[in-house]
């Protein structure tokens, strides 16, 4: 599906909208609808069942989103935390450089200094997109982050969280001394970021404020213990830089064994790189076909990062791979520089051991983009139907429950609602239109089943208290008593867990 027609039957479904919609939306920023906000908590339950579930010493905290200047001083955001701004001479508008090189320099310019994309910049002779002029200035490095005055006097400046990586760092001595004192010891948030995009686009890859879920794991370098021999055979689509220099953009599938082999993956990175994949290949149902792992190589990563594999999938209606999360291997840098900001010693004693600074192991996962992909990846076309083949446990209603006739059968279909709503499965009463419709309607926000509600479930027949349950893939219907109907599919609805061999 094309970008703009599923921007579009997104919005009409309610899924999201431009914020501020009717004075004519604000840029970079969006607003969920019902399906759309009730899908955002799914995808980030799966995530927390997944990610937590990868040890009993990984929490997660809800920090606040406020950063005092000296904490983004510190991780080194007010010097780096920039992107590239070219801005016509002409008309005046502003655009990223890399954007404006996206088709003749699909790689970036991660790496590259101001002087350097500005050459080739001029040596392209690209034009405004706005006003067509050639008259492109020198790029400059514009920092992302919104700051603002604090506090009555004014005199104190904070910072919106341009990442919540930030959040963690700053609890891990608190989490340590409420804790076991031991590690691994993984902190995740699930909140908002803010960055003053210099020119959002493709709604939701780049917007001015959205919702990251990360996982930091602390841990001892010199000992990560993890579970390698249940994932020494899993093949990774890898696409590595000494590859990526041979002009080739298809991923090779290597085993994660191979990987430590090459000699500059330590095992407890491979795994967790192999755990991430699932996540995506096994619970977010994307084809491995269109996932792939891709290596940054030391001039593109950011800046704190020693090693980085973005998970990239191929978006149809973005036109190619498109990064919806990381796995950044960060070193000790975030404790060393919150240490000598702060005055406060990280290390560490864990018990028995000598003491150590911890480094930190990144799992960062961009919910808003992949709530997108879930849209492009499952809601398509099947003959004449829309269908958004949704896995059960992200579907925002799992069951739609339908009077046949609304006089005789609705009171019994909006009981029925009720009961499996109490029983934990979120179920949406609908008697509008027929019944074909409102199978339509459900197929297309993704619902995964259909109860209706008949003569025969209200009458005095063999068939009382049975009623219709319908599967949006397949279409198959089977009769079955209600009384049965919650146990038989709360089970569809409770997020995978990773198997630790």
């Amino acid at each position: 599906m094309k970008h703009d027609e599923l921007f579009a039957l997104l919005r009409r479904r309610g899924v999201l909208w431009p914020s501020a919609e009717i004075y004519g939306g604000a840029q970079g920023l969006y607003d969920y609808g019902p399906l759309g906000a009730a899908l955002k908590r799914r995808l980030e339950e799966a995530w927390s069942a997944w990610f937590l579930g990868l040890s009993p010493d990984y929490h997660r905290i809800e920090p606040a989103e406020l950063l005092p200047e000296a904490v983004v001083r510190a991780s080194g955001h007010l010097e780096n935390f920039t992107d590239p701004e070219v801005t016509c001479e002409a008309c005046h508008a502003a655009f990223r450089a890399d954007s404006l090189l996206e088709k003749i320099r699909p790689e970036g310019v991660d790496g590259l200094s101001a002087a350097q994309i500005g050459e080739i910049l001029r040596a392209q002779q690209l034009r405004c997109p706005t006003c067509g002029s050639t008259a492109l200035g020198v790029p400059r490095p514009f920092n992302l982050m919104f700051g603002m005055e604090f506090g009555p006097t004014g005199k104190e400046r904070v910072y919106l969280q341009p990442e919540t990586a930030q959040a963690s760092y700053l609890a891990f001595a608190r989490m340590w001394d409420v804790g076991r004192h031991r590690l691994p010891l993984g902190i995740a948030v699930i909140g908002k970021a803010y960055r003053n995009e210099i020119a959002p686009r493709q709604v939701l890859f780049r917007m001015r404020a959205f919702t990251q879920a990360e996982l930091q794991i602390f841990f001892d370098p010199t000992a990560f213990p993890v579970p390698f021999d249940a994932v020494r055979t899993e093949r990774l689509p890898v696409l590595r830089v000494p590859r990526r220099t041979q002009g080739e953009e298809t991923p090779e599938l290597v085993t994660a064994e191979e990987l430590v082999r090459s000699g500059d993956l330590p095992a407890f990175y491979v795994y967790h790189l192999v755990q991430t994949l699932r996540f995506y290949r096994d619970v977010l149902g994307y084809p491995a076909e269109r996932i792939r792992l891709f290596e940054k190589s030391a001039t593109e990563r950011a800046f704190y990062n020693r090693i980085q594999f973005d998970v990239e999938v191929h978006l149809e209606s973005l036109g190619g791979y498109k990064e919806l999360g990381a796995v950044h291997y960060r070193g000790d840098y975030d404790l060393t520089r919150h240490s000598e900001g702060s005055g406060k010693d990280l290390s560490v004693h864990p018990t028995g051991r000598p003491p150590l600074r911890p480094h930190v192991l990144e799992l960062t996962f961009g919910v808003d983009r992949n709530l997108w992909a879930l849209a492009d990846i499952h809601l398509g076309k099947d003959g004449e139907r829309t269908v958004w083949r949704l896995p059960p446990y992200l579907a925002p209603v799992g069951v739609g429950v339908f009077p046949l006739i609304e006089a005789e059968h609705g009171a019994v279909a909006a009981t029925l609602a009720r009961d499996l709503a109490a029983a934990g499965v979120v179920a949406q009463y609908d008697d509008a239109s027929s019944i074909g419709k409102r199978y339509a309607r459900m197929d297309e926000a993704g619902t995964p089943f259909c109860v209706t509600v008949d003569g025969d479930t209200v009458g005095e027949g063999t068939a009382r208290g049975t009623v219709t349950l319908r599967a949006r893939d397949s279409r198959t219907q089977e009769r079955l008593p209600s009384d049965g109907l919650a146990a038989r599919l709360r089970p569809s609805f409770v997020p995978p867990r990773p198997a630790l061999g």
